[in-house]
């Protein structure tokens, strides 16, 4: 169940990146494909006829081994693993607020919480001020301050909000050196050079260089099986960004061999947000944003999705990395020296990967580390 959950993850992560970038090719790119596939395959348990298959398909279940009932499964079985690990900070969930008047039916919300570990609350959104607080403060609990304010406002006549969450704090396994972090330049493009702070480290790490694609691929690894998986392309990362494919991620793992390298990285901080309606209805999930949308296993009314929001944030220094994510529904080479040099000073891709089920908690790139804001 974990590898072909993982293979139908990883394919779904692929496809929204590439819609996500579409979108604004030269900006900076972060967000978790785990939080938004678990946003829409818990909203898939109210879901009936065309509306269920495009969410089912969507998410690319479709001819896969996996019925409705295994995915649900599969995705709890996720879920508990991934917030049993001890050797990093990992919480993942969902949330559901329900509008006090509304009835739902009590196995919609049973399933929610037996599947996706779903707290559930009553709320009366016409009070929007009081709402918005109480959905905030829940938000930023899960995320540990990082994301304070997720809704902005809600509609008097939002009957339900759902959300999916997950907050990440890992350590390197090998640190970086604080006392070697300097002032460096960060070419964004041929033109354009801005300041970061550049840490280092030398010792063995695990790396690949990917012929085919131009890349050199290096894995930083954090502690209990968790890694950052960085992509230095050595043509332009649009090149990169339009060739790739979920197996070249396996591929990478396969074949990456241990050396000596110098490696500097820009210490990173990055918040960014999605309104995801658009993005979503060019990946087929379109019923369930109109009049069309069939929802009627969580209540015998006429529902359908206003919004989707999912914002996330990066952070990464010396000692490790924090990243958290919520989905709401509503010129270059030289010769190698020894030790190689590693310098992550051009755009590059990134992945945060669970390495016991190969499945990506979070992907991005960063173009231009001097913006640590997107809102897309």
């Amino acid at each position: 169940w974990r590898f072909f959950l993982s293979k139908v993850n990883s394919d779904f992560a692929f496809r929204l990146y590439k819609i996500v970038v579409s979108g604004g090719q030269s900006q900076n790119v972060f967000f978790s494909p785990l939080s938004v596939s678990t946003a829409l395959a818990a909203l898939s348990l109210g879901a009936g006829g065309e509306t269920h298959q495009q969410l089912f398909s969507g998410l690319g279940f479709n001819g896969s081994v996996f019925t409705s009932q295994g995915m649900h499964l599969a995705f709890h079985d996720l879920m508990q693993n991934l917030n049993q690990r001890s050797g990093v900070d990992l919480d993942v969930g969902t949330a559901l607020y329900i509008h006090d008047t509304f009835k739902t039916y009590p196995e919609f919300l049973e399933n929610l919480k037996l599947f996706y570990l779903s707290d559930g609350s009553s709320v009366d959104f016409t009070k929007t001020t009081e709402t918005i607080n109480q959905i905030n403060t829940y938000v930023s609990e899960k995320t540990h301050g990082k994301i304070s304010k997720f809704i902005q406002n809600l509609s008097p006549g939002t009957i339900m909000c759902l959300l999916s969450y997950i907050y990440f704090k890992g350590k390197w396994s090998i640190p970086f050196n604080p006392r070697m972090t300097r002032e460096d330049q960060f070419h964004v493009d041929k033109e354009t050079t801005v300041p970061v702070q550049m840490m280092f480290v030398d010792d063995y790490f695990y790396s690949y260089y990917d012929h085919q694609l131009s890349v050199r691929v290096l894995r930083l690894n954090y502690k209990d099986s968790f890694s950052m998986i960085l992509a230095l392309p050595y043509t332009n990362i649009t090149h990169l960004e339009e060739t790739l494919h979920p197996y070249h991620l396996t591929k990478w793992q396969i074949f990456m061999s241990e050396r000596k390298y110098n490696v500097f990285l820009p210490k990173l901080t990055l918040k960014t947000s999605y309104t995801m309606k658009a993005l979503l209805a060019k990946m087929g999930f379109k019923d369930m944003f109109t009049d069309e949308a069939n929802f009627s296993g969580i209540s015998d009314g006429n529902l359908s999705v206003s919004e989707v929001i999912h914002k996330a944030t990066l952070d990464v220094d010396e000692v490790g990395t924090e990243a958290t994510a919520v989905t709401g529904i509503f010129g270059l080479g030289s010769a190698p020296l020894f030790p190689e040099t590693l310098q992550f000073n051009r755009p590059f891709m990134m992945f945060i990967v669970n390495q016991k089920t190969n499945d990506v908690l979070f992907m991005g790139k960063i173009v231009n580390p001097a913006i640590s804001e997107v809102n897309q």
